[in-house]
């Protein structure tokens, strides 16, 4: 089977952006704590917030993309490209 690319509606994904860049942000602020000498239990639970919020950004960009990961066989039934959908989801793991 051809290997399919998942594509998906940059309009549907307004809240992932708006995620995306409060992560940003996040992120901005950690480097300040470890610059500043901040305690490390402080930084390893903003980290931890900010990957966390990565992993939900990006199963909510798979799950909005799963339909492009079903195709259309010769007959117009759709079958499920499972092998695609895992290797997405793995990627997160």
């Amino acid at each position: 089977m051809e290997e399919q690319q998942v594509d998906v509606n940059a309009a549907k994904l307004t809240d992932v952006v708006a995620r995306l860049k409060r992560v940003q942000g996040q992120l901005g602020g950690i480097v300040r704590m470890i610059e500043e000498g901040r305690d490390c239990s402080d930084v390893v639970t903003q980290l931890a917030a900010a990957s966390r919020a990565l992993d939900k950004a990006g199963f909510k960009i798979i799950s909005t993309g799963l339909r492009e990961c079903v195709a259309l066989n010769e007959d117009g039934t759709r079958q499920v490209n499972e092998a695609e959908l895992e290797r997405l989801f793995l990627t997160l793991a």
